[in-house]
Protein backbone atom coordinates (compact mmCIF):
# COMPACT_ATOMS: atom_id res chain seq x y z
CA UNK A 1 0.00 0.00 0.00
CA UNK A 2 1.36 3.18 -1.06
CA UNK A 3 2.21 5.56 2.15
CA UNK A 4 1.42 9.71 1.92
CA UNK A 5 4.46 10.40 1.87
CA UNK A 6 5.43 8.32 -1.05
CA UNK A 7 1.95 9.21 -2.78
CA UNK A 8 3.22 13.02 -2.44
CA UNK A 9 7.06 12.04 -3.36
CA UNK A 10 5.84 9.80 -6.43
CA UNK A 11 3.84 13.37 -7.64
CA UNK A 12 6.61 15.02 -10.26
CA UNK A 13 5.73 18.13 -11.12
CA UNK A 14 3.09 19.40 -9.08
CA UNK A 15 3.92 20.89 -5.74
CA UNK A 16 2.82 20.08 -2.81
CA UNK A 17 0.70 23.18 -2.50
CA UNK A 18 -0.88 22.72 -5.51
CA UNK A 19 -1.94 18.73 -4.71
CA UNK A 20 -3.40 20.05 -1.44
CA UNK A 21 -5.72 23.03 -3.11
CA UNK A 22 -3.41 25.76 -2.90
CA UNK A 23 -2.42 27.72 -5.79
CA UNK A 24 0.54 30.25 -6.25
CA UNK A 25 -0.22 33.64 -7.45
CA UNK A 26 2.43 35.74 -8.66
CA UNK A 27 3.24 38.88 -6.91
CA UNK A 28 5.36 41.56 -5.64
CA UNK A 29 6.41 39.86 -2.93
CA UNK A 30 7.77 36.60 -4.62
CA UNK A 31 11.36 37.06 -4.75
CA UNK A 32 13.14 34.32 -5.10
CA UNK A 33 15.09 32.63 -2.02
CA UNK A 34 17.81 30.26 -1.99
CA UNK A 35 16.92 27.02 -0.55
CA UNK A 36 19.83 24.93 0.94
CA UNK A 37 17.78 22.44 2.83
CA UNK A 38 18.18 19.70 0.01
CA UNK A 39 21.16 18.89 -2.22
CA UNK A 40 21.53 21.90 -5.30
CA UNK A 41 20.61 24.86 -4.43
CA UNK A 42 16.82 26.28 -6.28
CA UNK A 43 14.85 29.27 -6.24
CA UNK A 44 11.91 29.47 -4.29
CA UNK A 45 9.79 32.04 -4.22
CA UNK A 46 8.10 33.42 -0.87
CA UNK A 47 5.07 33.10 -1.86
CA UNK A 48 5.73 29.26 -2.78
CA UNK A 49 7.53 28.95 0.98
CA UNK A 50 4.38 30.41 2.40
CA UNK A 51 2.22 28.07 0.63
CA UNK A 52 4.05 25.00 1.32
CA UNK A 53 3.40 25.80 4.82
CA UNK A 54 0.01 26.37 4.30
CA UNK A 55 0.37 22.93 2.79
CA UNK A 56 0.42 21.59 6.54
CA UNK A 57 -2.60 22.27 7.84
CA UNK A 58 -4.58 21.79 4.22
CA UNK A 59 -3.27 18.34 4.57
CA UNK A 60 -4.14 17.72 8.04
CA UNK A 61 -8.12 18.98 7.66
CA UNK A 62 -7.64 16.39 4.43
CA UNK A 63 -6.59 13.76 7.22
CA UNK A 64 -8.95 15.05 9.76
CA UNK A 65 -11.78 15.42 7.19
CA UNK A 66 -11.35 11.81 6.60
CA UNK A 67 -10.93 10.39 9.73
CA UNK A 68 -14.48 12.13 10.90
CA UNK A 69 -16.77 10.69 7.77
CA UNK A 70 -15.10 7.20 8.80
CA UNK A 71 -15.72 7.61 12.24
CA UNK A 72 -19.54 8.69 11.42
CA UNK A 73 -20.47 5.28 10.22
CA UNK A 74 -19.48 3.88 13.95
CA UNK A 75 -21.75 6.02 16.07
CA UNK A 76 -24.04 3.69 17.69
CA UNK A 77 -26.38 4.42 19.75
CA UNK A 78 -26.79 7.81 19.82
CA UNK A 79 -30.42 9.61 19.91
CA UNK A 80 -30.83 13.01 17.94
CA UNK A 81 -33.84 15.23 19.27
CA UNK A 82 -34.89 18.08 16.80
CA UNK A 83 -36.71 20.90 19.13
CA UNK A 84 -40.24 21.57 17.00
CA UNK A 85 -43.29 22.78 18.10
CA UNK A 86 -44.65 19.06 18.68
CA UNK A 87 -41.95 18.77 21.62
CA UNK A 88 -39.58 17.13 19.53
CA UNK A 89 -38.46 14.49 16.87
CA UNK A 90 -36.36 11.92 18.38
CA UNK A 91 -34.07 9.46 16.42
CA UNK A 92 -32.02 6.72 17.55
CA UNK A 93 -29.29 5.78 15.61
CA UNK A 94 -28.28 2.10 15.63
CA UNK A 95 -25.62 -0.35 13.59
CA UNK A 96 -28.64 -1.64 12.77
CA UNK A 97 -30.01 1.82 11.53
CA UNK A 98 -32.28 4.04 12.19
CA UNK A 99 -35.78 4.81 13.58
CA UNK A 100 -37.53 8.35 14.88
CA UNK A 101 -40.86 8.74 16.47
CA UNK A 102 -42.50 12.32 17.59
CA UNK A 103 -43.60 10.68 21.36
CA UNK A 104 -45.34 13.98 22.88
CA UNK A 105 -49.13 13.71 22.79
CA UNK A 106 -50.64 16.50 21.26
CA UNK A 107 -51.85 18.33 24.39
CA UNK A 108 -48.10 19.72 24.19
CA UNK A 109 -48.56 21.54 20.98
CA UNK A 110 -52.31 22.71 21.73
CA UNK A 111 -51.34 24.15 25.81
CA UNK A 112 -48.54 26.21 24.06
CA UNK A 113 -49.97 27.29 21.05
CA UNK A 114 -52.86 29.12 23.42
CA UNK A 115 -49.97 30.19 25.58
CA UNK A 116 -48.40 31.95 22.92
CA UNK A 117 -51.64 34.29 22.18
CA UNK A 118 -49.99 36.96 24.17
CA UNK A 119 -46.42 36.80 22.03
CA UNK A 120 -48.83 36.45 18.92
CA UNK A 121 -50.57 40.09 19.63
CA UNK A 122 -47.29 41.72 20.52
CA UNK A 123 -45.39 40.70 17.03
CA UNK A 124 -48.30 42.12 15.23
CA UNK A 125 -48.30 45.56 17.61
CA UNK A 126 -44.56 45.79 18.63
CA UNK A 127 -43.10 48.02 15.82
CA UNK A 128 -45.96 50.66 16.26
CA UNK A 129 -45.02 51.23 19.73
CA UNK A 130 -44.47 54.49 21.03
CA UNK A 131 -40.51 54.45 21.28
CA UNK A 132 -40.43 55.98 25.15
CA UNK A 133 -40.79 53.53 28.41
CA UNK A 134 -43.72 54.29 30.14
CA UNK A 135 -44.33 53.81 33.82
CA UNK A 136 -44.33 50.51 34.22
CA UNK A 137 -43.28 48.20 36.84
CA UNK A 138 -40.86 46.70 34.88
CA UNK A 139 -39.39 50.23 33.08
CA UNK A 140 -35.68 49.29 34.68
CA UNK A 141 -35.70 46.15 32.63
CA UNK A 142 -36.35 47.93 29.26
CA UNK A 143 -33.67 48.90 27.16
CA UNK A 144 -34.19 51.75 25.22
CA UNK A 145 -32.49 51.16 22.76
CA UNK A 146 -33.55 47.69 21.85
CA UNK A 147 -36.93 49.70 22.21
CA UNK A 148 -36.09 51.89 19.46
CA UNK A 149 -34.98 49.25 17.71
CA UNK A 150 -38.06 47.34 17.75
CA UNK A 151 -40.85 50.30 17.51
CA UNK A 152 -39.55 51.24 13.97
CA UNK A 153 -42.75 52.43 12.63
CA UNK A 154 -44.47 55.72 13.20
CA UNK A 155 -46.64 55.22 16.61
CA UNK A 156 -49.23 57.76 15.02
CA UNK A 157 -49.66 55.20 12.52
CA UNK A 158 -52.83 52.55 12.10
CA UNK A 159 -51.54 50.08 9.63
CA UNK A 160 -51.38 47.64 12.74
CA UNK A 161 -55.48 47.61 13.06
CA UNK A 162 -55.98 45.13 9.60
CA UNK A 163 -53.52 42.74 10.82
CA UNK A 164 -54.01 42.55 14.31
CA UNK A 165 -57.75 42.17 12.78
CA UNK A 166 -56.64 39.25 10.82
CA UNK A 167 -55.41 37.61 14.55
CA UNK A 168 -58.61 38.02 15.97
CA UNK A 169 -60.61 35.72 13.55
CA UNK A 170 -58.01 33.32 14.00
CA UNK A 171 -58.59 33.69 18.14
CA UNK A 172 -62.24 33.31 17.61
CA UNK A 173 -62.20 30.30 15.82
CA UNK A 174 -60.23 29.19 18.28
CA UNK A 175 -62.50 30.64 20.94
CA UNK A 176 -65.60 28.77 19.45
CA UNK A 177 -63.83 25.29 18.92
CA UNK A 178 -62.12 25.24 22.09
CA UNK A 179 -65.13 23.06 23.73
CA UNK A 180 -64.78 20.47 20.98
CA UNK A 181 -60.98 19.59 21.59
CA UNK A 182 -61.18 17.65 23.96
CA UNK A 183 -58.34 19.10 26.25
CA UNK A 184 -58.77 18.25 29.85
CA UNK A 185 -61.25 20.71 31.99
CA UNK A 186 -58.40 23.00 33.25
CA UNK A 187 -56.62 23.69 30.43
CA UNK A 188 -60.00 24.67 28.65
CA UNK A 189 -60.84 26.81 30.93
CA UNK A 190 -57.15 28.85 30.89
CA UNK A 191 -56.86 28.26 27.39
CA UNK A 192 -60.65 30.01 27.01
CA UNK A 193 -59.29 32.89 29.32
CA UNK A 194 -56.49 33.74 27.67
CA UNK A 195 -58.47 33.71 24.24
CA UNK A 196 -61.09 36.09 25.69
CA UNK A 197 -58.98 38.57 27.08
CA UNK A 198 -56.88 38.73 23.66
CA UNK A 199 -59.78 39.79 21.73
CA UNK A 200 -60.90 42.17 24.69
CA UNK A 201 -58.13 43.84 24.38
CA UNK A 202 -58.03 43.78 20.59
CA UNK A 203 -61.35 45.29 20.45
CA UNK A 204 -60.58 47.71 22.93
CA UNK A 205 -57.19 48.66 20.56
CA UNK A 206 -59.19 48.87 17.39
CA UNK A 207 -61.96 50.97 18.63
CA UNK A 208 -60.00 53.37 20.13
CA UNK A 209 -57.26 53.33 17.27
CA UNK A 210 -54.60 53.43 19.37
CA UNK A 211 -52.73 51.18 22.06
CA UNK A 212 -49.75 51.55 24.56
CA UNK A 213 -46.95 49.30 26.15
CA UNK A 214 -49.16 50.01 29.44
CA UNK A 215 -52.76 48.54 27.97
CA UNK A 216 -50.66 45.74 26.56
CA UNK A 217 -48.80 44.64 29.92
CA UNK A 218 -52.66 45.23 31.68
CA UNK A 219 -53.46 42.36 29.30
CA UNK A 220 -50.39 40.12 29.02
CA UNK A 221 -50.40 40.52 32.73
CA UNK A 222 -53.68 39.52 33.57
CA UNK A 223 -53.31 35.72 31.32
CA UNK A 224 -50.25 35.01 33.23
CA UNK A 225 -51.68 32.54 35.66
CA UNK A 226 -53.49 30.70 33.13
CA UNK A 227 -50.42 30.63 30.76
CA UNK A 228 -48.57 28.58 33.61
CA UNK A 229 -51.75 26.32 33.62
CA UNK A 230 -50.93 25.45 29.93
CA UNK A 231 -47.30 25.05 30.69
CA UNK A 232 -48.24 22.63 33.45
CA UNK A 233 -50.11 20.31 30.88
CA UNK A 234 -47.07 21.17 28.29
CA UNK A 235 -44.70 19.71 30.55
CA UNK A 236 -46.38 16.76 31.28
CA UNK A 237 -47.31 15.68 28.40
CA UNK A 238 -43.82 16.34 26.99
CA UNK A 239 -42.28 14.85 30.20
CA UNK A 240 -44.47 11.37 30.20
CA UNK A 241 -43.41 11.05 25.95
CA UNK A 242 -40.55 11.63 26.61
CA UNK A 243 -39.49 9.18 29.62
CA UNK A 244 -41.69 6.86 27.62
CA UNK A 245 -39.33 6.38 24.40
CA UNK A 246 -36.35 6.14 26.23
CA UNK A 247 -37.24 3.38 28.30
CA UNK A 248 -38.60 1.62 25.20
CA UNK A 249 -35.61 2.45 23.51
CA UNK A 250 -33.32 1.22 26.34
CA UNK A 251 -34.59 -2.21 26.25
CA UNK A 252 -34.20 -2.19 22.48
CA UNK A 253 -30.34 -1.43 22.67
CA UNK A 254 -29.56 -3.57 26.16
CA UNK A 255 -28.26 -1.63 29.01
CA UNK A 256 -24.54 -2.31 27.91
CA UNK A 257 -24.84 -0.34 24.97
CA UNK A 258 -27.45 2.64 26.48
CA UNK A 259 -24.71 2.66 29.53
CA UNK A 260 -22.26 4.29 26.37
CA UNK A 261 -25.23 6.47 24.55
CA UNK A 262 -25.12 9.80 23.15
CA UNK A 263 -27.59 11.95 22.82
CA UNK A 264 -27.60 15.10 20.95
CA UNK A 265 -29.83 17.96 21.61
CA UNK A 266 -30.09 20.49 18.41
CA UNK A 267 -31.64 23.28 19.10
CA UNK A 268 -32.14 27.29 18.68
CA UNK A 269 -29.49 29.76 20.49
CA UNK A 270 -32.17 31.13 22.63
CA UNK A 271 -33.49 27.57 24.10
CA UNK A 272 -30.04 26.00 24.12
CA UNK A 273 -29.58 27.00 27.88
CA UNK A 274 -31.72 24.05 30.34
CA UNK A 275 -33.23 23.01 27.04
CA UNK A 276 -36.70 21.26 27.80
CA UNK A 277 -35.85 17.73 25.93
CA UNK A 278 -32.51 18.03 27.62
CA UNK A 279 -33.50 18.30 31.48
CA UNK A 280 -35.73 15.07 30.49
CA UNK A 281 -33.30 12.56 29.19
CA UNK A 282 -30.17 14.04 31.76
CA UNK A 283 -32.42 11.50 34.28
CA UNK A 284 -32.33 8.91 31.83
CA UNK A 285 -29.06 8.10 30.97
CA UNK A 286 -25.83 6.39 32.17
CA UNK A 287 -25.36 9.69 34.98
CA UNK A 288 -21.86 9.01 34.97
CA UNK A 289 -21.30 10.07 31.57
CA UNK A 290 -24.41 12.82 30.79
CA UNK A 291 -21.68 15.10 31.71
CA UNK A 292 -19.69 14.24 28.10
CA UNK A 293 -22.09 11.84 26.14
CA UNK A 294 -25.20 14.26 26.59
CA UNK A 295 -24.59 17.57 23.88
CA UNK A 296 -26.67 20.60 23.01
CA UNK A 297 -25.84 21.61 19.71
CA UNK A 298 -27.44 25.17 19.38
CA UNK A 299 -27.72 26.74 15.77
CA UNK A 300 -29.40 29.80 14.14
CA UNK A 301 -31.70 27.67 12.53
CA UNK A 302 -32.67 24.14 11.68
CA UNK A 303 -30.19 22.30 9.27
CA UNK A 304 -31.01 20.97 6.33
CA UNK A 305 -30.26 17.36 7.35
CA UNK A 306 -30.37 17.42 10.98
CA UNK A 307 -29.44 13.72 11.51
CA UNK A 308 -25.86 13.82 9.44
CA UNK A 309 -25.26 17.29 11.46
CA UNK A 310 -25.96 16.02 14.46
CA UNK A 311 -23.39 12.88 13.80
CA UNK A 312 -21.11 15.09 11.65
CA UNK A 313 -20.79 17.11 14.90
CA UNK A 314 -20.73 14.22 17.54
CA UNK A 315 -17.91 13.10 15.49
CA UNK A 316 -15.94 15.48 15.56
CA UNK A 317 -16.49 15.53 19.41
CA UNK A 318 -15.75 11.87 20.02
CA UNK A 319 -12.35 12.23 18.00
CA UNK A 320 -11.53 15.05 19.53
CA UNK A 321 -11.75 13.83 22.58
CA UNK A 322 -9.08 10.80 21.85
CA UNK A 323 -7.06 13.60 20.44
CA UNK A 324 -6.52 15.38 23.07
CA UNK A 325 -5.34 12.95 25.44
CA UNK A 326 -2.83 12.00 22.67
CA UNK A 327 -1.93 14.90 21.36
CA UNK A 328 -1.15 16.64 24.31
CA UNK A 329 -0.35 14.15 26.91
CA UNK A 330 1.96 16.60 29.10
CA UNK A 331 -0.84 19.22 29.56
CA UNK A 332 -4.61 18.02 30.63
CA UNK A 333 -5.73 21.45 31.19
CA UNK A 334 -4.89 22.00 27.10
CA UNK A 335 -6.66 18.57 26.30
CA UNK A 336 -9.32 19.32 28.33
CA UNK A 337 -9.72 22.28 25.88
CA UNK A 338 -9.89 20.68 22.99
CA UNK A 339 -12.12 18.37 24.53
CA UNK A 340 -14.91 21.30 25.26
CA UNK A 341 -15.82 24.68 23.67
CA UNK A 342 -12.73 26.45 24.78
CA UNK A 343 -10.07 27.98 22.06
CA UNK A 344 -6.90 26.76 22.67
CA UNK A 345 -5.59 30.31 21.77
CA UNK A 346 -7.88 31.53 24.63
CA UNK A 347 -5.37 31.27 27.53
CA UNK A 348 -2.82 32.55 26.25
CA UNK A 349 -4.62 35.84 24.31
CA UNK A 350 -6.15 36.34 28.04
CA UNK A 351 -2.18 36.65 29.28
CA UNK A 352 -1.48 39.34 26.27
CA UNK A 353 -4.64 40.96 27.06
CA UNK A 354 -3.53 41.37 31.17
CA UNK A 355 -6.86 38.83 31.65
CA UNK A 356 -6.58 35.51 33.62
CA UNK A 357 -6.85 31.96 32.00
CA UNK A 358 -10.25 30.33 31.24
CA UNK A 359 -11.22 27.60 33.50
CA UNK A 360 -12.75 25.18 31.47
CA UNK A 361 -16.33 23.45 31.90
CA UNK A 362 -17.03 20.30 32.92
CA UNK A 363 -20.11 19.72 31.07
CA UNK A 364 -18.57 21.73 27.66
CA UNK A 365 -21.94 22.94 24.99
CA UNK A 366 -20.36 22.17 21.58
CA UNK A 367 -21.81 24.60 18.82
CA UNK A 368 -22.38 23.72 15.39
CA UNK A 369 -19.71 24.80 13.29
CA UNK A 370 -19.86 26.34 9.63
CA UNK A 371 -18.24 24.65 6.33
CA UNK A 372 -15.04 25.35 6.24
CA UNK A 373 -13.75 26.12 9.60
CA UNK A 374 -10.86 24.97 10.84
CA UNK A 375 -11.82 21.16 11.85
CA UNK A 376 -10.16 20.96 15.08
CA UNK A 377 -11.77 24.25 16.31
CA UNK A 378 -8.90 25.35 17.98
Amino acid sequence: MATRRGFIGSASGISTAALLGYSASPSAADTPLTDTTSTGASAVTQQQAKDSIFAVNAGMRSNYATLKAELVKHLSPVIVVQNDAKGGRFTLVTANGQESVNPVAETFELAKSIAHVPLGCFSVIASYLADKIPNLPNADRIDPHDLLLVAFNDDRSTAWIEPLQAYAATLTAARKNLPAAGLPAALTTSCGNILDAALKFINASVQAKVFDMKSFEDFSGSVYPDIRVNMEHAAQAQIKGVQDTMKTWRAKVGEAAWADLYCVVLSQWTTSVLNQNTIIIKDCMNAAKVATHLIDLPGLETPKDPIFTALDNLARIVQDNIAAEMVFPKDTKVADALKGKEDLLSDEILIQLGGSAATTQSAPTYNTLSEGMCPVRK
